[in-house]
Formats: C-alpha cells, sequence, structure tokens
C-alpha cells in the first residue's frame, strides 16, 4: 500500500482525489497548503505528493522547493489551473516528476501517480542494492579473521549507525582510512560524499581554505570562490588523516568548527552552517601530546567520542595468510599472471614482524609477483631483511643487562641512530628519510632539531 499526500486549498479536490486512490487501495493524507503539507512530511514522508499549484501561505512550488532539502527522492505531482510555461519549467527545474492541468482526467492522473510509484520502487532497489555492494566492497578490503579483526568489524558496524565523532589510533599501514570509508559507507550518509584529507600533507595556511574554502579576492591567487571540503562533505563524512600534524592555530579553529558546526570561509564575513561527520586518525598518541601541550586537550575529547585503535600486523599473524593471498591475486589480476606460494615463502612471511604493517606486506607481495618468472612466489624474491629476519637474534641483542640500563637515554640514542642511518640511505634527502622512517616530513624535522643533527643532511647531499 503506497502513501499519498494530496494538498489542495479546495475541499472538493481532496475529496475527489481521497475517493479515486482510496478506492485503488492507497493511504491518503490530505493538506490545505503547503506549510501544513510540510508539518506532515517531517512527521511522516510519503511515497508521492499530488499538489496544487496555486495556494494561499505556501504554494505548489515553494512546497516542491523545500521538500526537495530533507526528502530528494519523493514523487511529487503538481495540478494548476492557470498553467504556463514558466510554472511548469520551474516546476520541473525543481525536480517535479509531472505536471498536470486541471481540470483533469482522473485515469490520465492515475497513470501518472502509478509511473510516479513506480520509479520510487526502482529508486529503494537502487539504493538497496547499492548499500549491499559498499557493504560488501568495504568490509572485503579490510582482511582478517583473528579475533581482533572481528571485534573492529564488530566495531564499525555498531559505530556507523550513530552520528559522533570517531578517532581511529593505530601505527602507519594498519589501515586507518579503510576502516572510516567502511564506517561511512555502512552509514545512513553512504549516499553523500566521503573526503578524505591528510592534515600533515599542507601548511597551516593551505590547510585552512582546503578544509573551509575561501572567497574571491580574499589572498592573492584567490581568483574565484571555492568550496572548502567540510562543505563539500554536507551530509556526508570528511576523513582527518594525520590530525596529530595540525598546528595549534589550526586545531584551535577545528574545534569551533566541531562546536558550533559552522565554518567560515578564509575572507569572509559570514558563516555556513555545515552537517558533515567527523572522523579523524593518527598514528601519534594524542593523549600524550595533550599533556606535553602539542594538542589540545579539548579538541583530543571532542574528536575521541569513540576510539578505534587498530593492532599492528605483528600482534594478529594468523591473518598473513589470507592478506597474502589476497594480495597475490590483486597483484595477478593487474599482470595476468597466476601464481601460488611457496610454503617455504610464506613461512618467512609469517615469520617477519612487518613494522610497516599490511602496507609493507603489500608492497612486499606486490614487488614478488612482478619479478617472479615461475608458477610459484619463491623465497628469493622477497627482500632480504625479510628473509633474513631472525627474532631470536633481535631478542638477544635486546637482552637487560644485569646491571639495567638508562632506558630514556637508550631509546633516545637508538632514536638518533635510525634518523642518521636513514639520512644515509638517502643521501640526506629528508623527504625519502621520511618515508623510509614511516612519519610526516614535518616530524623527521623535529627529531632533526631535538638531536641537534639538522645540519647533517645538508652535509650528506655535499658529499654526496
Amino acid at each position: 500500500m503506497s502513501n499519498l499526500l494530496i494538498v489542495d486549498d479546495e475541499q472538493s479536490y481532496r475529496q475527489l482525489l481521497t475517493l479515486v486512490f482510496e478506492g485503488d487501495g492507497h493511504y491518503i493524507r490530505t493538506a490545505v497548503n503547503g506549510r501544513e503539507a510540510l508539518t506532515m512530511l517531517q512527521e511522516e514522508p510519503a511515497d508521492v505528493i499530488i499538489s496544487d499549484v496555486k495556494m494561499p501561505d505556501m504554494n505548489g512550488i515553494e512546497l516542491l522547493a523545500a521538500v526537495r532539502e530533507f526528502l530528494p527522492d519523493v514523487g511529487v505531482v503538481l495540478m494548476t489551473a492557470f498553467a504556463s510555461v514558466e510554472t511548469a519549467r520551474d516546476a520541473f527545474k525543481l525536480g517535479a516528476d509531472d505536471f498536470i492541468q486541471k481540470p483533469f482526467d482522473v485515469e490520465e492522473l492515475k497513470i501518472i501517480v502509478k509511473k510516479a510509484l513506480d520509479k520510487q520502487v526502482l529508486i529503494t532497489e537502487n539504493r538497496a542494492f547499492k548499500r549491499a555492494q559498499r557493504e560488501r566492497g568495504s568490509v572485503k578490503n579490510i582482511i582478517g579473521a583473528s579475533g581482533k579483526m572481528q571485534a573492529i568489524f564488530q566495531m564499525i558496524e555498531t559505530v556507523a549507525e550513530v552520528q559522533s565523532t570517531i578517532l581511529i589510533t593505530g601505527e602507519s599501514g594498519t589501515g586507518k582510512e579503510l576502516v572510516a570509508r567502511a564506517i561511512h559507507d555502512l552509514s545512513p550518509r553512504a549516499e553523500k560524499p566521503f573526503i578524505s584529507i591528510n592534515c600533515g600533507a599542507f601548511t597551516e595556511t593551505l590547510l585552512e581554505s582546503e578544509l573551509f574554502g575561501y572567497i574571491k579576492g580574499s589572498f592573492t591567487g584567490a581568483n574565484t570562490n571555492r568550496k572548502g571540503l567540510f562543505e563539500a562533505a554536507n551530509k556526508g563524512t570528511i576523513f582527518l588523516d594525520e590530525i596529530g600534524e595540525m598546528s595549534p592555530a589550526m586545531q584551535v579553529k577545528l574545534l569551533r568548527v566541531l562546536q558550533e558546526r559552522r565554518v567560515r570561509p578564509v575572507g569572509a564575513h559570514e558563516e555556513l552552517a555545515i552537517d558533515t561527520r567527523v572522523v579523524a586518525a593518527t598514528n601519534r598518541d594524542l593523549k600524550q601530546m595533550s599533556v606535553e601541550g602539542t594538542f589540545r586537550e579539548d579538541l583530543f575529547y571532542r574528536i575521541s567520542v569513540i576510539p578505534i585503535n587498530l593492532p599492528p600486523l605483528r600482534d594478529r599473524k594468523e591473518d598473513i595468510p589470507e592478506l597474502v593471498e589476497h594480495f597475490i591475486k590483486k597483484f595477478c589480476d593487474q599482470t595476468g599472471k597466476r601464481l601460488t606460494i611457496n610454503p617455504k615463502t610464506m613461512q618467512f612471511l609469517e615469520n617477519y614482524a612487518w613494522h610497516g604493517n599490511v602496507r609493507e606486506l603489500e608492497h612486499t607481495i606486490e614487488r614478488a609477483v612482478a619479478l617472479e618468472r615461475t608458477d610459484e612466489i619463491q623465497p628469493e624474491r622477497l627482500p632480504e631483511h625479510v628473509t633474513n629476519y631472525n627474532p631470536a637474534r633481535i631478542k638477544a641483542e635486546f637482552d637487560l643487562p644485569d646491571e639495567g640500563i638508562n632506558l630514556a637515554a637508550h631509546l633516545d640514542n637508538l632514536e638518533k641512530t635510525y634518523v642518521v642511518e636513514a639520512l644515509s640511505k638517502t643521501s640526506g634527502n629528508q623527504t625519502r628519510a621520511a618515508e623510509l622512517l614511516q612519519m610526516q616530513v614535518r616530524s623527521l624535522r623535529h627529531l632533526l632539531d631535538k638531536h641537534s643533527i639538522r645540519t647533517l643532511s645538508a652535509q650528506m647531499r655535499n658529499s654526496d
């Protein structure tokens, strides 16, 4: 049984249409003008609205425009005794399904309404199909049968239905953006945009204009108005990756946006209301940063209403075989190869610590598939640091001496050693060194200053 709303200020038409469509088995409600209809629709949506155009208080065109704000797909059929080309044009421009002139043939109106109802069925079926595809795709992209990953899957399904901000934490390469996208795809916002931005990839000024937009003339080069990502993701989700890299000034501005749900484009005097869900991610300890004063404590609590921590791959090694098979298939599909994996090769992969997590494993399998010339991935196709990895030897190197150690000083020296080694391997190239250490360039420069070795990279470049 379909739900029809008839809107007309003439009682005779309301009674006629009620008799006609109730006789066909439809559930009918009536309203005397657009204002009353709008109130009724906010309480209970309709499948199709049949509305007169000329009415007091709020006419049919105004009702159509208002309805499209919160019921973009509802069927709307407009009637009028004062038809004009301009009125019809406005109606179709706003998304009316059809337009009929009074007095009308009842059978013709029935056909028009049936078409509108058939369209609703198609929209509903198509939305359900797309949602099922998204759900399968999103979950399929996150591999893992371990208990830890099953708990993550359950958390994703639970938090997808709420609107709270979410903070996803975990080491680099654990799949934080995949989780954020899965949350969006399973949420009521799935039909709206999912927009991702890496906060560490922009300077403070550029990040502000990217997130909030700007108006023409607000700065040199601002030749037109530009919509910010918060506005572009309205009704959808914005994913703020590496939020720990955000400057203190931007943290203040973001906090205000989250509190007020309004953004002010750069150079503008007026604010824009937004309805955008925020999912943030970081590989840093924001709680500790808030204690140290490098990340605002109030912002930390605002974005971490629902925290999700992704386990490193070394803590869920039982997922490695499934991930390996997934990546072999992925890269074989791209190259046209058909490969299996040698059991010894799999042993090396399961044994390794994977400090770069799933991303490092993916790159390792991509390399192996590209290099393999037989029908089975051999151990020789793996990097030496994977095949030479020996947990027992590494453990012995880190055995705690009887007299104990100064842990802080030891870790500080170890950190400096790795930074110097990364710069040495890259001939002083800070961008490539940061990639080796799996951190942002800004974070690497912080370590250079911390250990008073900022000039070292320049010296290495000059000596190269």
